[in-house]
Order: structure tokens, then C-alpha cells, then sequence
């Protein structure tokens, strides 16, 4: 039903005098309303899309124009193309963030994943891997350099899954946080420490066009949204000053990387973030959405397929400029229930791949067989039940 609806609000949206709140207002190449209701503000992204954002002004009103934008800071059209390449379907490798707590704390020892799953999943079909790890591995000391000993383990993975094929999503897995303390947030690692992580990483992995950098994962509880998005910016600058300028970017809203929240939540603040050719079709919003009753991934049993929030984020990101996301966790139990649902939201997923281009299932890795959400392969080689009925079917 929802689907259905779509033809009808663009349509409402081009025939009215007046943007509503949230809707686009202006741009290059932009032939619609180009005023705001009373409440809200035209206000420029980048140079192909302005939006309607709550504000103190009235009416507001913003030139378009169908010329080549003369703004330093952006090339060409094309550079916003959204991404077009292949739907991205694969799996977590979880290990190096063992022992990572939600409050971005750290306890010895990580459990580097395995390398040998590597070719068994890619020879089922997967094309993505996400790699997350504690910053505390990354860097021992906060803003310090790279360690060597970690990162060595860590390429040993990486370098397989590329060398298979594969895209691999470099995660810092701290909830935006270091030991407890926000990023951007007073007694908290500054932007300038989190751009210097991002700025090493960028250079290592530069050469590498099928990396992604995944800049934190589940930031929650944040003091200002807007911080947070001055943090994103900072880590969006630095990878791309650090020589990385090909590679996706996923960046994370708020509420643990909602997808159910994004919309309402920091999505409309990481709008603003772009990238350093002032375009934005390489920065793809990270969203997570489990199955279960408290959407926690802590329970076999699932309760939901989750397509009604992945159809309303699917209506938010086209109504901003056909922006895009990567559903990069997500899971259940070996249950019949998760079975049957988690084979019909990736299924949606790939319905919908020009919106949401992938997705990666949580998890595999040094997770052995018994973990609640256990994709891990069977000491003989068979795979989990829900691996089998629900993720290999939506794999590429």
C-alpha cells in the first residue's frame, strides 16, 4: 500500500505553491517548488539539492538554476551520481570487537575472525564483508598512530576478502565513544582525534577502491545531534583528505544507527554533510534494524520483517535527493519465525537496492555455533538453517 502511494506524494509535492517541511526546495536542475511554509527555511545541502528545514524564518525562498553550479567546491554532476554498482549482499566478521561495551569501553583480548570463512561464504555468493573492531585496538592511545601488531592481524582479513572479490566495510565498532566518553563531547575524544584515526586509516586503505569506511558504529544517547554531525564531517574530511576519494562512506545516525529513526531523528542533520567535492552520492547513511521484539538482537525469536520502517526510509531518501543506505546489521535466531522474516525484509532490501544497496547479516566470524545470532558454518562445513532459507536467497 505504501509503495502504491509514492507516485502520488511526489506529484502532490510539484503541484504545491509551497515546500512542505522536509521536502526539496531548489537545486540545479530542480523545477519545483522553490518556497518554503511558514516555519521553515530553504536551506542549500549541496549544490543539487536545498531542503525545507525547520527554522525561525517565514517563507523562504531559493534560486535554481539548469547551468554547471560555479562553486569551488563541486566538480561536475557526476560526482553525485548515486552509487550504481553491484546489490552488496554479505555477512559480519566479528571478532577484533569482542569485549567492545556500549559504552565504547574495551576489555582485552579481541578474537581476530577467521580467514577460512572468507572463501566459504564468497563461494555461496556473498560480496561484502564488514569488519568491525574496537578504536582501542586501532589506535592504543587516543590520537596516537596505528598499531602495527593490530593492523597486521587486521589486513590479514581485509587483504583475503578483497583478494576474493569482496567489498569490506572497515568498522569502528564504538558507539561513538572512547572509554565512556562522547565524541565531540566535553571529556570526550575531540573531532581532531577521531579525524586522526580516520585520516591513517584512509591513507592505508587508499589504493583500495573496494573498501568502505564505516565511521562508527551505533552512535547512541547523543548530547546534540548536530554535534555529531560536525563529528561525521570531521571523519568524512579526513579520509578524503588523507587520499581516499573513490571508497563509499557510510555514516551513522542516531539511536544506535536506527533505520527506523534516521528519518526523524540525525538524519536531517547528516543531510548536511558532504563530501570534499561539496557532492554527497559516495556518502551512504549505515542504518541497522533487528527482528525481534525490542529491536536489541538478543532474541532467537523474531516478531517483525521490518518492511514498513525500511518502506518509510526508503520514501525519506528518495524525498531527500535520492540518497542511499546500506542495511549493514541485521539478523535473528535459527528460528522458524526469523526465518520466514528475515527472508522478507532482505528480500525488500534487494527489491529496493537503488535505495538501500546492501546488506551485511550479524554475524559470523569468532562467534562459534551457539550465539543467539549464529550465521557462523558448521565444524563440517553446512551452514545455519537461517543462513540457508533466509540470507542466501538475497544474496547477489
Amino acid at each position: 500500500m505504501l509503495k502504491a502511494l509514492v507516485p502520488l506524494v511526489f506529484l502532490a509535492a510539484f503541484v504545491r505553491s509551497q515546500a512542505e517541511e522536509w521536502q526539496q526546495c531548489g537545486g540545479i536542475n530542480w523545477s519545483g517548488a522553490t518556497t518554503c511554509v511558514s516555519g521553515t527555511v530553504c536551506t542549500e545541502q549541496n549544490p543539487y539539492y536545498s531542503q525545507c528545514l525547520p527554522g525561525t524564518a517565514t517563507t523562504t525562498t531559493t534560486t535554481t538554476s539548469t547551468s554547471t553550479s560555479t562553486s569551488s567546491t563541486a566538480t561536475s554532476s557526476a560526482t553525485s551520481t548515486p552509487y550504481t554498482g553491484s546489490f552488496l549482499g554479505g555477512v559480519n566478521l566479528s571478532g577484533f570487537d569482542f569485549t567492545v561495551a556500549t559504552n565504547g569501553s574495551f576489555s582485552p583480548p579481541d578474537a581476530p575472525p577467521p580467514t577460512s570463512q572468507i572463501g566459504h561464504f564468497v563461494a555461496e555468493g556473498v560480496n561484502i564483508f564488514r569488519v568491525p573492531t574496537a578504536w582501542q585496538l586501532a589506535t592504543p592511545t587516543l590520537g596516537g598512530s596505528l598499531d602495527q601488531g593490530w593492523l597486521s592481524q587486521y589486513d590479514e582479513v581485509v587483504n583475503t576478502a578483497l583478494q576474493a572479490g569482496a567489498h569490506v566495510i572497515v568498522d569502528i565498532h564504538n558507539y561513538a565513544r572512547w572509554n565512556g566518553n562522547l565524541i565531540g563531547e566535553a571529556g570526550g575524544p575531540t573531532n581532531e582525534q577521531f579525524a586522526n584515526l580516520w585520516s591513517q586509516l584512509a591513507e592505508h586503505y587508499a589504493s583500495e577502491p573496494n573498501i568502505i569506511f564505516g565511521v562508527m558504529n551505533e552512535p547512541h544517547d547523543l548530547l546534540s545531534l548536530q554535534d555529531w554531525a560536525d563529528s561525521v564531517q570531521a571523519a568524512v574530511t579526513a579520509i578524503r583528505e588523507a587520499g581516499a576519494t573513490s571508497q563509499l562512506i557510510l555514516i551513522p545516525g542516531s539511536s544506535y544507527a536506527s533505520a527506523q529513526q534516521l528519518p526523524t531523528e540525525a538524519g536531517p542533520y547528516l543531510l548536511n554533510v558532504v563530501d570534499h567535492d561539496g557532492t554527497v552520492g559516495k556518502l551512504i547513511f549505515d542504518v541497522h534494524k533487528y527482528l525481534d521484539s525490542d529491536n536489541s538482537g538478543t532474541h532467537a525469536d523474531c516478531v517483525t520483517d521490518n518492511t514498513a520502517v525500511l518502506q518509510t526510509l526508503v520514501d525519506w531518501l528518495q524525498e531527500n535527493g535520492n540518497r542511499q543506505a546500506l542495511l549493514s546489521e541485521t539478523g535473528g535466531g535459527n528460528t522458524s519465525s526469523c526465518e520466514t522474516d528475515l527472508n522478507s525484509e532482505l528480500a525488500f532490501v534487494k527489491a529496493h537496492s537503488s535505495s538501500i544497496i546492501g546488506f551485511c547479516v550479524w554475524a559470523a566470524g569468532s562467534f562459534d555455533t551457539t550465539y543467539v545470532l549464529s550465521v557462523t558454518p558448521n565444524p563440517d562445513g553446512t551452514d545455519q538453517p537461517l543462513w540457508v532459507d533466509a540470507v542466501q536467497p538475497n544474496l547477489p
